[in-house]
This record gives structure tokens, C-alpha cells and sequence, in this order.
């Protein structure tokens, strides 16, 4: 049994402070990062490696050895992550590998153990030795109980052998230690050789037939590989493992395509980088909160739609893969792969689809979070980046409160028309117009047969103005029948596009026949919105409703404010909030081209610079600094040249009196021109530092309770060279953006009265 370095992979020599899941940034190892200490994490130090070719060193060491007396080795577990033709071990956390081994050592029925690890996102079957996703779809991933490691010298890992090999050199590293008897050679039968020449120096040889027959070098066929015994021995990182109190639930959904950055990652590993950063700025400006117990941690979990819509149930890659001409195919691939998603979001068959697998998603992974965390009191907040950003936008929008339900008088929430349900009874007790049941029912008329009265008809019974006003009101708004429903969709108040009076009057008195079809006839015609309650624009589908209240919608590089804006949506009514929702967030970098801002179609009279998101070590960064005072520079000669002026008319007031020629009663004196002058510079000196107070004081609509909505992140100094070579890479760059997830943490734990522990250099 060969263990190739290629084949087996190995423990990362660098793993991420926080979180080792999935996890794969491979450094070799430095004396600094294996020496160094922390209050929470703890790096063991490197042993001394002797060179395997010098036979002086194996004596020397013989000589200066000292028997010690034999201690049983302390195991690890570890699992396994293989992506592409990259295989590697990263170690559990020490709590996780702490419950491993006491599963593994309490006996019993080992098949009954399951442990949860990795933030119980993950549960180890300890008898299978796998470990299985909690709240995704992954395939099971091997795990080991790893007591010996092995590297080689090109090797920038090491990698643990199997537990049946591990076993075997650890019997022979006891009969070597009792009787201090060492070089010690073990034979295996897979060809491998294992010699122990000291405590302090072990080394495995591979057998000549395994070895690259195209390496002429001698020394490189024998060269060894160095063997370790104990995780405590090899320079890997373990952190302690994340805190079990869960403040808040977040759930991210991914935009277009299966990837989501540029080294084309899933949405599960790209959740798992922003989960990791979050926790280390936890550790790094929450302290303080940590250890009094106020600050536990966020649990991030990613919604993935395109695999439902891409699959074998719609059947859509197949159709599209028909009628895709041959030629460039990798780029018609990627096309159909990612862009079509747009294309599908606005067909009325598959706008149902990703809207009904991100609602279902997010439900059952709330569910199951439940399930796993009775305890759980927090909050929930959704994360969309692009395309889904404004599924979630779409989907907050058509929620319905508690309050909206009662006055559906208990209506299922997937019930299509709220009329359909009810009687005319009924429909005359909610409007407060009883008096006219008689008067109806006289002439037969049921709610299908009273949606097709014009207002004439209502008058010619009798029915005054206002009553006829209110049914017809209400009958427009809420009941359209099921064949004319295409194209529409339910419209919230404050979502209103500009009313078209004359297009409203030549349709008054319609059917609802007849009105569908003259909207799809004027599609581009200024439609009266709230007339017809079409919405913004979107297809018509049916919403379907969360298990929760969002407590804050964060959208990454979205383009919502130019969908509504396509969609005929002029404004948003500054009075306008989502119905569950009451905090919303434009989060966006200045250079990502799928991004648009939302604040100016609320408040169109100011023109105001979005908020700029500090840095998440608390400034701006170097090229911004400088910039700044540059301006800083231009604004303070511009002041010394009105400080000039100030002077000398101070100058020219100060003489005498008399000497002054006379004024009439229309000339300005010239302590009124002082008055001008002084105002003049007293407005060119405003600091930067109040110039955004202001704009952050400044009251942008109730879409985020009268906050500000959009933030911009600061760009890169290599970014600023050239705009258009990063700009991809900008609307991908969230995952990663330290500052993006302090933002988050910062409005999560604001909300619940906790702040950072140190200010912000």
C-alpha cells in the first residue's frame, strides 16, 4: 500500500485561524508561525529535522539520546477535503476532536455515535468514519483518527497515514522506547519501509519499484520521506473551535451560475470563507463581549436555487441545449450556464421556479436550524448577491403581516385570490356595505358576476357613487380571474410608477378581459399602476411566504435600482418598508458593473454620495487618505485666500469714521460686506467629518427605518489603477471583504445594544 503525497494529500501547514473548514490555502511554515502563541489558539513548535543523507547526524543523535519513559500518543482527527486532483487533511477543532475521541473511547455500540462538528453543520458517523453535511447536499467525506504523519521534501504538508498503519508503528515505537533499542526497521507488506533511528528522527523509505523511473538521480530514488509521531510534533494549527451560542441566523443566496467567484467556488465554500472572517473579527473587536458571555456567534448557511432550476425536473438545459449553435462552445456553455438565469427570472414558468426554491430552501434550513438549536433566541437576516438580491427584494415586497392575514379572514397564504374564497357576504361586511346585499342578490349577482359590472350598471341599481367607487376599487384590486393573470402581479403600496390619467380613462370600464389585453398591447406606454395593480413590472407568480420575520435584507452588488427602474418604477414612496423587513441594506463595491444604487429614487432632490464603509482596522485606506487631503489641501488655500480678504476689510474698517465718505440708504455698508465676506468663509470651512455626519443624519425614506441605504466599499490601491480590468473581480470580491462582514456584525449587534469593545484605529 503506497501513500503517495499526491495521492493521500496532506494537513495543511497553515490553516485558518478561526475556521478549518474547507479551507485549503497552503503556506510551508515559517519558525515565527510555529513558535507563536495566543490567548486562544496555540501553533506547535517544529522539531528539529536532520537531513536524512548525513549518517554522522544519526549517530550523533544515538549518542545524545536519553531513554524516556513510553506515553501513549494523543490522536487528532482530521477529514478529508479533495478538490480537483488536490487531496488534504485539516484537523477538526480541539473541542470537535475532544467529542471524537470520547465517542470513540466510551465502548458500547459504536454504531449509534454521531457526532455534530464543525458548528454542527456537519455530523461524524464515528463507526463509518465519514462526515456528512447537515443542511446541503456533499458528498460524505473520510475522516481519521491520526496519530503518525509523514512528508516529504517536496511536500508542503504533511498527510496522516491510515489507522491500521499508524497502529503498527506506534507498537514498534513502544518496544523501542521500553527497551531503548532503536534504528529499528519495519518491513511492510505494501513495500514500505519505516526505520526508527531515534525518538527525534524517523524516516520511510518507498520500495524501488514505486519510485519515478524517470528520475535518474540516485539520491533522489532513496531519498526519504520524515515521519512524525503525534499532531503535537507537526506545524499545523488547531483553533479551539466556534462558540456554541448562536446570536443571529443569516442565510446568503448566490446570484447567476453554479459559481460565485472567480476561482469558480460553490456558494458552500464561499459561505464558509465569509463565515470564517466573521468569526475573526469577532475574536478581534468583540473581545471584550466575548468573554463577559454577551457575544456568542452568527451563523451563516447559503441558499442554492440554480442546481433545482438547472436540474433534471425542469428539464430546461436540455431545451436550451437543443437550440445552442456548435460553435464557441465553451462560451456558449458559460452563457447558458449563468446569463440565461436572467432570461429565466423573467419568464413567467421559471420566475415560479427559483422564486418557489428560494423560499422552500430557506424555510427548510430554517427549520432544520431549529431542530438542531432548541435553544435558539435570536434573530434572522437574509443576504442576497446580484440576481439574488432581488429575488429576495421581489420576495420581501410580497409578504404579508399578521394584521393583512386577519383581514384575509384566515385565507391560506397559497391561495391565489382572497375572493375566490369568499362570498358576497362576506365582501360586503369587509367594505361596510351590508345595506346593498339585498339590492344585489335581487338581481342574482354573485362575485364573478359583480367583477364584470361597470359602474354604470351599479348606478343603474341604485347604488350611490361612493358605495359603486368602493366595489369596484376593491374588486379591481383584489380579484383577477385566473386566465388574465399573466404579466401581472400584486403591487405594494409606495412601489407605484407615475399614474397616466388619460390611458386610466380610456379604460375605465373594462373587462378584465379587455384591460389585460391592452396592457399587452402597451408595453411601453406610461401604465396607470396602482389603477390596475400590476406591480413594478414582474411577471405574475405566486409568493410564497416565509417562516419568519427578517429582521435586516443586506443586497451585495445588486441591481435592483435598475430593475424597478426597467420595470417602469419612477420612485419609491419615501413612507414605503418592506411588510416583514424593516432594515435594508445596498451594499456595493465602486467598480462592480452590476451594481445601482436604490437612495436616489427615493430622495431624487439631494444628491447625495452613498456611505463609505470604513476599513475593518478602522480608517481609510492609504490612496484614500491621500486623496482626501489633497482636497483637504485645495480647500485650505482656497480659505487663506478669503482669510486675505477677511483681513483687509477688517483693515478698512477699522478707520476713522470720519474719514469714511458718506452712505446713502439703498449702498451696503461695509460691516454688511464684512458680515458677507465672513459668512462666505465660514461656509467654504466645513470639515469632512461633518459634511458626512450630515449625510448620515440626513433621512432617506423608512426603506431602512430612515438610515441611510447605501454603502460602497473602499477600493483596493491596485484597483484604482484601471477600473475596467477589476471590475469583474469586483462583483465577486463580497465573499471575501473583510469590511462587508463587519458591516453585517456591526448592524446585528447594534440592534441588540452591543458594541465594539475598542475604538477603531
Amino acid at each position: 500500500m503506497s501513500h503517495s503525497a499526491g495521492k493521500e494529500g496532506g494537513l495543511s501547514q497553515a490553516t485558518p485561524a478561526v475556521d478549518t473548514q474547507e479551507q485549503f490555502d497552503n503556506h510551508s511554515p515559517t519558525p515565527t508561525a510555529a513558535t507563536e502563541n495566543t490567548p486562544k489558539k496555540q501553533v506547535f513548535p517544529v522539531v528539529d529535522e536532520v537531513s536524512p543523507s548525513s549518517t554522522s547526524s544519526f549517530e550523533m543523535l544515538d549518542m545524545d539520546s536519553v531513554p524516556t519513559p513510553y506515553h501513549p500518543v494523543h490522536p487528532h482527527w482530521c477529514y478529508c477535503r479533495k478538490a480537483d486532483d488536490d487531496t488534504s487533511w485539516l484537523p477538526f477543532s480541539r473541542e470537535d476532536s475532544d467529542n471524537l475521541e470520547n465517542a470513540y473511547a466510551s465502548g458500547g455500540d459504536k454504531e449509534q455515535f454521531v457526532v455534530a462538528v464543525n458548528g454542527e453543520r456537519y455530523d461524524v458517523r464515528v463507526s463509518e468514519r465519514m462526515r456528512y453535511a447537515v443542511y446541503w447536499d456533499q458528498a460524505p467525506t473520510e475522516v481519521r483518527r491520526c496519530t503518525w504523519f509523514y512528508k516529504g521534501d517536496k511536500d508542503t504538508r504533511f498527510m496522516p497515514y491510515p489507522e491500521d498503519f499508524s497502529n503498527s508503528l506506534e507498537d514498534a515505537y513502544m518496544i523501542a522506547v521500553t527497551l531503548n533499542e532503536w534504528k529499528k526497521k519495519l518491513d511492510f507488506p505494501s513495500g514500505e519501509t519505516v526505520i526508527l533511528h531515534n525518538p527525534k528522527l524517523m524516516m520511510q523509505y518507498q520500495p524501488i519499484g514505486l519510485q519515478d523511473e524517470w528520475i535518474s538521480s540516485p539520491s533522489e530514488q532513496t531519498r526519504p520521506r520524515t515521519v512524525k509521531r503525534g499532531v503535537e510534533n507537526i506545524p499545523v494549527e488547531i483553533p479551539d473551535g466556534e462558540p456554541e451560542k448562536v446570536d443571529h441566523l443569516v442565510f446568503m443566496v448566490h446570484g447567476i451560475g453554479p459559481a460565485c467567484d472567480l476561482r469558480f467556488r460553490s456558494i458552500i465554500q464561499c459561505v464558509n470563507d465569509f463565515r470564517s472572517a466573521s468569526l475573526s473579527l469577532l475574536d478581534s473587536h468583540y473581545t471584550r463581549a466575548q468573554q463577559e458571555g454577551k457575544v456568542g456567534r452568527v451563523e451563516f448557511l447559503p441558499v442554492n436555487w440554480h442546481s433545482a432550476l438547472h436540474g433534471d425536473a425542469t428539464g430546461v438545459d436540455e431545451d436550451i441545449q437543443r437550440i445552442t449553435l456548435p460553435s464557441i462552445s465553451r462560451l456558449r456553455h458559460f452563457t447558458n450556464d449563468t446569463l440565461l438565469d436572467l432570461f429565466f427570472y423573467n419568464s413567467p414558468t421559471y420566475c415560479q421556479t427559483i422564486v418557489d426554491t428560494v423560499a422552500s430552501e430557506i424555510n427548510r434550513l430554517h427549520t432544520l436550524f431549529r431542530q438542531r438549536h432548541p435553544e435558539f433566541k435570536g434573530t434572522v437576516s437574509v443576504v442576497g448577491h446580484s440576481l439574488g438580491s432581488l429575488i429576495l427584494f421581489d420576495l420581501l415586497t410580497n409578504q404579508r403581516t399578521g394584521s393583512e392575514e386577519v383581514a384575509r379572514e384566515g385565507v391560506p397564504c397559497d391561495e391565489p385570490s382572497p375572493l375566490t374564497c369568499d362570498s358576497l357576504e362576506q365582501t360586503l361586511f369587509r367594505l361596510g356595505l351590508q345595506q346593498y346585499l339585498p339590492t344585489l342578490q335581487g338581481e342574482n349577482l354573485d362575485l364573478e358576476s359583480l367583477a364584470l359590472c361597470q359602474d354604470s350598471d351599479l348606478k343603474d341599481l341604485g347604488i350611490p357613487l361612493g358605495p359603486r367607487k368602493k366595489i369596484l376599487n376593491y374588486i379591481r384590486r383584489k380579484w383577477v380571474p385566473e386566465d388574465c393573470k399573466v404579466g401581472t402581479v400584486l403591487l405594494p403600496p409606495g412601489l407605484q410608477a407615475p399614474p397616466n390619467a388619460s390611458l386610466a380613462g380610456d379604460l375605465h370600464g373594462m373587462t378584465p378581459e379587455e384591460s389585460h389585453f391592452h396592457r399587452a398591447q402597451s408595453v411601453t406606454s406610461a401604465v396607470d399602476y396602482e389603477y390596475f395593480d400590476m406591480g413594478i413590472g414582474q411577471v405574475s407568480i405566486e409568493y410564497p411566504q416565509l417562516a419568519f420575520f427578517p429582521q435586516t435584507f443586506f443586497a451585495f452588488g445588486s441591481p435592483i435600482g435598475m430593475f424597478l427602474t426597467v420595470r417602469g418604477l419612477k420612485r419609491i414612496d419615501p413612507n414605503y418598508t418592506f411588510p416583514t423587513c424593516k432594515s435594508f441594506y445596498n451594499i456595493y463595491h465602486p467598480y462592480d458593473p452590476v451594481a445601482y444604487r436604490i437612495e436616489p429614487m427615493i430622495v431624487s432632490e439631494v444628491d447625495l454620495e452613498p456611505m463609505l464603509i470604513p476599513h475593518h482596522k478602522g480608517r481609510k485606506r492609504m490612496h484614500l487618505e491621500l486623496k482626501d487631503s489633497l482636497t483637504r489641501m485645495g480647500m485650505d488655500l482656497k480659505n487663506n485666500v478669503l482669510g486675505s480678504l477677511r483681513t483687509a476689510w477688517q483693515s478698512f474698517a477699522r478707520l476713522p469714521v470720519a474719514a469714511l465718505p458718506p452712505v446713502d440708504a439703498g449702498d451696503s455698508t461695509i460691516e454688511d460686506n464684512l458680515q458677507e465676506t465672513q459668512g462666505l468663509c465660514e461656509e467654504a470651512e466645513p470639515s469632512l467629518l461633518e459634511e458626512e455626519t450630515d449625510q448620515h443624519e440626513i433621512k432617506v425614506g423608512m426603506l431602512n427605518g430612515g438610515r441611510r441605504i447605501d454603502y460602497v466599499l473602499q477600493e483596493k490601491p491596485i484597483e484604482s489603477f484601471n477600473e475596467y480590468l477589476f471590475a469583474i473581480q469586483s462583483h465577486l470580491c463580497y465573499w471575501e471583504s473583510e469590511d462587508t462582514a463587519l458591516l453585517l456584525l456591526k448592524e446585528i449587534y447594534d440592534k441588540q445594544g452591543v458594541a465594539f469593545d475598542q475604538p477603531q484605529q
